[in-house]
C-alpha cells in the first residue's frame, strides 16, 4: 500500500463541508493558543523574539505575511513562518499532541497564517488547510514513536510533513502534487534533540524551519519539482530510516473518520509537558501541608522512562534548559508553590535554596507507570522531610490532557495572560473574537490587521 499517497488524496479531496463542527472549533482553539503563546514571546523571551524578528527582516516583503508582534513588517510568507514558529514555541507553552509528542500547532498555524494572507484565502481555507497539516503531521508522528524521540525532535521531522500538506491545501494542490509536496517534505525534515541538555535555541527553531520546509516544499512541488513518491514508506523512506519500529498503519488508520485533532492538549504550565503531571502532585502535597521549603531533605519522581531518558537534566543554565529539566519544574514548584512564567526568570533559577533542592531530586523509571504512557502521564511524587516524614502523591494525567481538558474559559484566561501584555485588553479581546469568527470571515484583514500592536 502507498500510504503517502493515500494522505495526499486525503488533503487534496479534503473540503471544509467534511470537518464535523468540534473539528472546527477545535481548530480555531488551537490558532488561540498558537498566537497567544507567539504573543507572549515578546515579554518571555526577549532573545529568541530578537532572532525571530531579525531573520524575518532579511526577507522583509511589502506583499509578504506578518510576523507576529511586530506593526510594520511583513516578510516572505516562508521566513514569516519561520519566525512565527519561533515564537510560538519560545516559551514552551505552545499545544502537544502526546502520541506524536509534537507541538503541532507551532507547525501548521504559521504556514496556514502566512499564506492565507498572502494568498487571500477565506477564514474556511485557512481552518481547512491547518486541520489538514495536524491530520498529516501527528499521523507521521505516531507511525514513528517513540524510538524516533531517540535522537529526533518530533516538532521538526513530524512537523515538517504537517507543514507541508497544510501549505499544500492552502496552495489547492492536487494529490499529484500533494504527494510531490510530502516527498519534498520528508527529504528535508531534520531536528535533533541534543537541546534537552544545553537548553539552546534550536528547540524554538525547530517548528520554525518545519513551517518554512512546509511552505517551501508545497511551492517546489506546485512549480512541477519532482520527489520520491512514497517518502513514508520506501525501504530507503522517512520511516525505516526514523524509527527503528515503524508503524506504517498509523498513517491512515482513521483518516477522514477518527480527527486526532480532537486529541490535542492545551498546555496548563509553560514547561515540557513532561513536566505537569509532577508539578500538580508537587503543588497538592505543598499546599495541603503547608511544607516549608528549607525542610526539604529529598524528592522523588516515579513515573514513566522518557522523563528519566530525556528531561531529567540538573545542570540548569539557561531559562530553555529549566523548562525542559523535569527535576528543575519539581523543585521551583516545591519551593513557590505556583509554577508561572516568573519561576523560569533567569535571576529565579540561580537561586540557593532552588539550587540545593534541585540537587536532591530525583527521577526514577518505574515500569508500572511506564505501562501507563503514552494514554497517561503518570507521576509518583514524594516529598521527604528533613526529620524523616514522607508526603506522597500520584497524578496520571495532567490538567489540560484531553482526559482532563482546558475548559473554554480556561483557555482564553491563558490566551489572554499571553497577548494582554503586549496588545493590552482590549485588543487581545478583539483578535480572540476575530479568531473564533474565522469560520464566518471572508478574508483574514481583520485577524491580521489584530495579531500586532
Amino acid at each position: 500500500m502507498n500510504e503517502t499517497r493515500s494522505l495526499a488524496e486525503f488533503v487534496a479531496r479534503l473540503r471544509y463541508e467534511d470537518l464535523p463542527q468540534a473539528v472546527v472549533e477545535q481548530a480555531c482553539r488551537i490558532i488561540v493558543d498558537t498566537v497567544g503563546c507567539a504573543l507572549s514571546a515578546w515579554t518571555e523571551d526577549p532573545e529568541k523574539s530578537r532572532i525571530a524578528r531579525e531573520v524575518a527582516e532579511l526577507y522583509a516583503s511589502a506583499k509578504g505575511a506578518t510576523v507576529i508582534g511586530i506593526a510594520g513588517l511583513k516578510s516572505q510568507p516562508a521566513f514569516a513562518a519561520l519566525a512565527n514558529g519561533i515564537l510560538a514555541n519560545a516559551a514552551d507553552n505552545d499545544d502537544t499532541h502526546k502520541r506524536a509528542l509534537l507541538h503541532t500547532g507551532s507547525v501548521v498555524v504559521p504556514p496556514a497564517l502566512a499564506l492565507a494572507e498572502t494568498l487571500g484565502l477565506s477564514g474556511r481555507d485557512l481552518i481547512l488547510a491547518l486541520v489538514a497539516g495536524y491530520e498529516v503531521a501527528v499521523r507521521v508522528g505516531m507511525a514513528v514513536m517513540p524510538t524516533h524521540y531517540r535522537f529526533w525532535h518530533s516538532t521538526a521531522t513530524n512537523g515538517t510533513f504537517g507543514a507541508a500538506a497544510c501549505a499544500a491545501k492552502a496552495l489547492k494542490l492536487d494529490a499529484d502534487a500533494v504527494q510531490r509536496a510530502l516527498g519534498l517534505a520528508g527529504t528535508q525534515a531534520a531536528g535533533l534533540n541534543a537541546f534537552f541538555e544545553s537548553g539552546d535555541m534550536t528547540k524554538s527553531i525547530h517548528p520554525g524551519k518545519a513551517a518554512f520546509n512546509g511552505i517551501l516544499s508545497a511551492q517546489l512541488a506546485q512549480m512541477g519539482a519532482t520527489s520520491p513518491p512514497s517518502i513514508l514508506e520506501h525501504p530507503k523512506g522517512y520511516l525505516n530510516a526514523y524509527s527503528t519500529e515503524p508503524k506504517p498503519q498509523k498513517l491512515t488508520e482513521g483518516l477522514g473518520s477518527s480527527w486526532e485533532i480532537l486529541q490535542n492538549g492545551f498546555k496548563y504550565f509553560p514547561s515540557i509537558l513532561a513536566s505537569h503531571s509532577p508539578i500538580q502532585a508537587t503543588l497538592a502535597i505543598v499546599h495541603e501541608h503547608r511544607i516549608d521549603p528549607r525542610q526539604i531533605a529529598h524528592i522523588t519522581n516515579e513515573t514513566y522512562n522518557t522523563v528519566k531518558s530525556h528531561f531529567s537534566n540538573k545542570d540548569v543554565s539557561t531559562v530553555m534548559a529549566a523548562r525542559v529539566s523535569v527535576p528543575y519544574c519539581i523543585a521551583v514548584a516545591a519551593i513557590d508553590g505556583e509554577l508561572t512564567q516568573a519561576q523560569f526568570a533567569p535571576a529565579r533559577i540561580d537561586d540557593a535554596l532552588l539550587r540545593a533542592v534541585l540537587a536532591n531530586t530525583e527521577i526514577i523509571a518505574d515500569a508500572g507507570l511506564n505501562a501507563l504512557y503514552p494514554d497517561k502521564f503518570p507521576a509518583r511524587v514524594t516529598i521527604t522531610l528533613n526529620d524523616g516524614t514522607t508526603f506522597q502523591q500520584t497524578v496520571l494525567v495532567p490538567k489540560g490532557d484531553p482526559q482532563d481538558p482546558l475548559t473554554a474559559a480556561e483557555l482564553d484566561a491563558k490566551f489572554r495572560g499571553n497577548a494582554d501584555a503586549l496588545l493590552g485588553g482590549a485588543r487581545s479581546g478583539e483578535l480572540l473574537q476575530a479568531i473564533y469568527g474565522l469560520p464566518d470571515a471572508r478574508d483574514v484583514d481583520r485577524l491580521r490587521g489584530l495579531l500586532h500592536p
